[in-house]
């Protein structure tokens, strides 16, 4: 059975009740690189197309899920540091849609006990609900 390594999904499949963000775009750190002379890491580079990796903080709308799960990451390779839509709530929470989402399974071994499958999730963009772009990568750049 061949089953590929990232598994497409769509938004609604993973954020059946929403996802909203309350911070930016951070970079990636590539834990296998040596550090620098300052001590930093360098930023992590996605191994399909070679393009620097970025993270963002999510909530999970569903009411129905656990308290560990209602914050989850989600990642971006994009050139520069992707933009997330304004927000126009009135509320720090900003309602968002992500695009090319794909799944890719790990075990969480941290627990040596009692071993756990985690989902990493990533996308090719990021927009406001129902604004889905074309192309590439959906996320505006940062100037």
């Amino acid at each position: 059975m061949a089953v590929q390594r990232r598994i497409n999904v769509r938004h609604g499949d993973v954020f059946s009740h929403g996802a909203y963000i309350l911070d930016a775009f951070e970079p990636v750190a590539d834990f296998d690189a040596p550090a620098r002379p300052d001590g930093s890491k360098a930023q992590a580079v996605d191994k399909e197309n070679g393009l620097p990796v970025w993270q963002i903080n999510v909530i999970d709308a569903d009411p129905y899920a656990g308290k560990k799960e209602k914050t989850v990451s989600v990642k971006v390779a994009a050139k520069v540091q992707p933009v997330p839509p304004e927000n126009k709530s009135g509320t720090p929470f900003t309602l968002v849609e992500f695009s090319g989402l794909t799944l890719t399974a790990w075990i969480d071994d941290s627990n040596k006990e009692r071993p756990k499958l985690q989902w990493s999730i990533r996308a090719s963009g990021i927009h406001a609900p129902g604004q889905a772009r074309s192309g590439g990568s959906d996320s505006k750049a940062a100037a």
